[in-house]
């Protein structure tokens, strides 16, 4: 009989647009998790889904096998519940049930395809895991690699949750065509993530109060690099404050340099180096459109919203 005082193990695997992650965590009995394990690989599962609608053969082979070692994993680390979601790039795709069926019959993994609503509400559950004393209500932003949420949190109040179809890997395919992209191209990005932005927060509350928090790969890098950071630190990222002048400024430097050339820039992690300056633009225009001047960075996200998520089905 399985001893109810234990502490349970349990595991989480988010299958995005361009980066996967694990985390294989201890559960403590006040809800709050001790990492054992965690892993995040860019895989580019999404790349060229905005035009194909498809998910390319080479971009499944590249997901399974990453899928593959971290089912040998999660066996050999005694993990007592294992969640899997996939999100924008898999919700996308017409051959979605191809790949879904491929993963359970390969890797043994049973995936969950999470509404944007959902996402968003896991993203946010791992978001209040790790915030500071004292922020009550939060906006946070989800820079993904097929889609960007945004989610007014304020207790006592149900989530607001406002998903735009802008991410950094649909933003290259769709308009960053040159190396580096041409001014044009970075006015038409603009121009449609401030639209697509002023509709989203249309009508979503008192968002202004709020404390303005970013998570997910974009806004955890341009972190690490305003700090010059060798290797990615997570104690240095989380919870560091950005302002918009240094976001802006690393825009500019990441625009200015062909992708080859962004390469070994301090903070930047190695094969990001094209989407990077997507991710610049897309945070940069939300903040200004929004007049918003500092984001908080958090370095939990979707990848520990879906292990409390599962705690909270019954493993507490």
């Amino acid at each position: 009989m399985t001893d109810p005082s234990r502490t349970k193990r349990l595991a989480g695997v988010d299958i995005g647009t361009l980066t996967c992650r694990l985390l294989i965590a201890d559960l403590q009995h006040e809800g709050r998790l001790i990492e054992v394990r965690s892993e995040r690989r860019i895989l580019r599962l999404g790349e060229g889904v905005d035009q194909t609608k498809q998910l390319s053969v080479t971009a499944m082979k590249r997901v399974l096998q990453c899928l593959k070692e971290w089912r040998e994993l999660i066996d050999t680390t005694q993990v007592d519940a294992v969640v899997v979601v996939a999100t924008s790039a898999v919700r996308d795709a017409t051959n979605r049930d191809e790949f879904l069926d491929r993963v359970k019959h390969e890797a043994g993994f049973e995936v969950e395809l999470i509404s944007g609503e959902e996402e968003a509400r896991r993203t946010m559950l791992g978001i209040r895991s790790g915030l500071p004393q004292g922020v009550t209500d939060v906006l946070a932003l989800d820079i993904g690699g097929g889609s960007t949420e945004f989610i007014l949190d304020r207790p006592g109040q149900n989530p607001v949750v406002r998903s735009i179809d802008i991410g950094v890997v649909r933003l290259c395919e769709r308009l960053l065509q040159h190396d580096p992209p041409t001014d044009g191209e970075v006015s038409q990005a603009r121009e449609w993530i401030a639209r697509e932005t002023k509709a989203a927060v249309a009508g979503m509350g008192s968002y202004q109060a709020a404390t303005f928090v970013g998570t997910a790969g974009t806004v955890t890098s341009l972190a690490a690099m305003a700090q010059k950071l060798p290797t990615y630190e997570p104690a240095r990222i989380h919870n560091y404050i950005l302002q918009l002048d240094t976001i802006q400024e690393l825009e500019q430097t990441l625009l200015s340099r062909k992708r080859t050339d962004r390469a070994g820039l301090p903070g930047l992690e190695k094969g990001r180096e094209d989407v990077i300056a997507a991710g610049a633009i897309i945070i940069r225009t939300i903040m200004v459109t929004l007049g918003i001047s500092v984001v908080l960075v958090s370095d939990l996200g979707l990848r520990e919203g879906v292990v409390l998520h599962l705690a909270s089905q019954g493993y507490a």
